[in-house]
């Protein structure tokens, strides 16, 4: 009797997922490529305009393609053996081709701008993108334009968009460029008139809009008033105006342009905002920098205020924060604020953290997580979103060697090595990715002349060369790769001197304030180092003035910000969110 074996009913048996591995699918792209390559089963020829003929299969083509489904399916040539692939480059239509059969192309700075056309006329989706990706791989200021140009002609979108975020960012090394001669006048309005470009001064965009002009005079001189009306005239200098724009023979003979000028003036000589009718030309860009100063005698009222360099004028933004003197100040991202520690009326130090967020369409400040000890007076630096808090005293008025920091993704405070002595008013400064901690008082109650620096990568603090002078609340910038001790106090007597650190050359002197300032807010913006408010001798100061590197001089910015100003370290540079309005 033969043995049979009994099949398991049908119920009895699990479904098995099974999926090819990706060499299997590899192996079919080159059975098919193989069968194309040897004219096997083929059953259309494509011919190009200058007679390169290709063979393929209609089906492999239009399972690609939804061009050559539509063709083999709709229209005359699912009847033909030959089709004529009109006005398509014959290289571009091979490499898309051979593209279908394997899976794979190489784009290059030869053949791009054939495959773009031909992969968008076919409907290739991944070869356009492979395009797009090519060319931003490749963008700079010298070609950006162009770029710009291929991804509108083509309709890629993402291109298109990325491109002109870059004319806008890199607009002052576009603007020289011979791509930028041959924009279009609406081209031009466009590009002028975004209020997110970025530009170190508005000066640049009038001298942009002289050299466009100029480049076909003959033909563009009439477009120069269009072009006047997108140029803020009002955020440039009085002195730039008169001395620059008023002179350009352009303006001189032009009647429009100069009343541009006469609104500009007069925007100078209003005192009010209230005053100032609101149009482009005086309204900043948003990508511009502001400066935010919080601390000091400013929270009487709970307010922070800002300031707008290019217009010259203060502002009050009305969002409250508890008091907080002596606070520790950073901005990360340039618009996540952190108000840190400090002390209340009572001279009760605190460790909790406030936060403004500026991106949201109506800020405010709110509860962050509480740093790990009681500070106050003491150092803030930001490093790779990662705020670090130096030293300073406690609610038992000691002094501090300790530091943490806050890691802005994990949202966790945590202590890192000790200074090696005890610092509380002093100054604190980022330079190459380093913490640099400057003078202050030590546990003797004298002001100090040492410095330390903090690599936190190796976590550990090495010595600097020291001060000229020693200096305890001396604020502290960093501008083109030097670090800046600026003002401070030395004993009863309040700084107006300044000092310069160079790694590898050490502490250099450079021109003095035109005010003994002590506590003041030192940062960097637009390659100026501007040192704002402090302490002359006993009396708060309501000024500002900036030191230029090129000229080595220090200019009073502003006579009167009509509120006393004690910083520290509560000055920092921010985007000027959308919120920030002028008038």
């Amino acid at each position: 009797m033969q043995n049979t074996q009994q099949i398991p009913e049908a119920s009895k048996f699990e479904p098995t997922n099974y999926a090819c591995k990706e060499s299997s699918y590899k192996e079919i792209f080159n059975a098919l490529q193989s069968l194309r390559k040897h004219e096997v089963f083929c059953d259309i020829i494509l011919k190009t305009d200058d007679n390169q003929i290709i063979f393929a299969h209609k089906v492999i083509l239009a399972s690609a393609s939804p061009y050559f489904y539509a063709m083999f399916t709709k229209f005359a040539e699912r009847n033909h053996d030959i089709v004529v692939m009109k006005q398509f480059d014959s290289t571009a239509l091979k490499l898309l081709v051979n593209f279908i059969y394997s899976g794979e192309i190489i784009v290059t700075e030869k053949n791009f701008q054939v495959l773009l056309t031909a992969a968008n006329h076919l409907q290739l989706q991944k070869v356009k993108e492979a395009c797009c990706d090519f060319l931003q791989s490749q963008i700079c200021p010298t070609n950006c334009i162009g770029i710009n140009a291929i991804a509108d002609l083509h309709s890629c979108t993402k291109l298109v968009t990325s491109s002109e975020l870059y004319i806008r960012k890199h607009f002052l090394e576009v603007v020289g460029g011979d791509e930028f001669l041959s924009l279009s006048s609406d081209q031009v309005v466009k590009l002028i008139s975004n209020d997110e470009l970025i530009v170190p001064s508005e000066e640049k965009v009038f001298e942009s809009v002289i050299r466009w002009v100029r480049h076909e005079l003959d033909s563009r001189k009439y477009i120069l008033p269009q072009l006047m009306e997108h140029v803020r005239l009002s955020l440039i200098s009085k002195n730039y105006i008169l001395k620059k724009v008023a002179e350009e023979p352009l303006i001189k003979s032009c009647l429009e342009s100069k009343d541009y000028i006469i609104e500009a003036l007069h925007f100078h000589l209003l005192k009010s905002d209230e005053l100032i009718p609101q149009n482009i030309r005086n309204t900043p860009r948003l990508g511009d920098k502001v400066i935010l100063v919080v601390g000091g005698d400013t929270y009487e009222d709970g307010n922070t205020v800002w300031y707008d360099p290019k217009m010259n004028r203060w502002h009050i933004l009305h969002e409250t924060i508890p008091c907080r003197n002596g606070c520790g100040v950073a901005v990360v991202n340039d618009y996540l604020v952190f108000a840190m520690g400090g002390f209340d009326d009572d001279l009760s130090t605190f460790r909790s953290v406030d936060l403004l967020d500026l991106s949201l369409e109506s800020p405010c400040w709110k509860p962050s997580v509480d740093m790990l000890t009681d500070r106050s007076s003491f150092g803030v630096g930001v490093i790779n979103n990662c705020v670090y808090a130096i030293g300073g005293s406690n609610g038992k008025l000691q002094h501090l060697e300790t530091a943490e920091v806050f890691d802005c993704n994990t949202q966790k405070w945590k202590m890192i090595p000790s200074m090696s002595t005890y610092r509380v008013d002093f100054g604190i400064g980022v330079l190459n990715n380093r913490l640099y901690v400057v003078g202050g008082d030590t546990l003797s109650g004298q002001p100090s002349n040492t410095v330390e620096c903090y690599n936190p990568i190796l976590e550990t603090w090495t010595p600097v060369e020291k001060l000229h002078v020693p200096r305890r609340n001396a604020g502290v910038g960093v501008l083109k790769g030097i670090l800046y001790a600026v003002g401070g106090s030395c004993g009863y007597l309040s700084l107006s001197s300044v000092e310069a650190y160079r790694p590898g050359i050490g502490w250099f002197n450079i021109a003095v304030m035109h005010f003994p300032r002590r506590n003041p807010g030192v940062v960097a913006l637009d390659g100026l180092l501007y040192a704002i408010g402090g302490y002359n001798q006993v009396t708060a100061l309501d000024s500002i003035e900036c030191y230029c590197p090129e000229t080595k001089i220090w200019t009073i910015v502003t006579e009167s910000i009509n509120v006393k100003l004690v910083t520290g370290g509560g000055a920092v540079v921010i985007n000027r969110p959308r919120h920030f309005k002028t008038c």
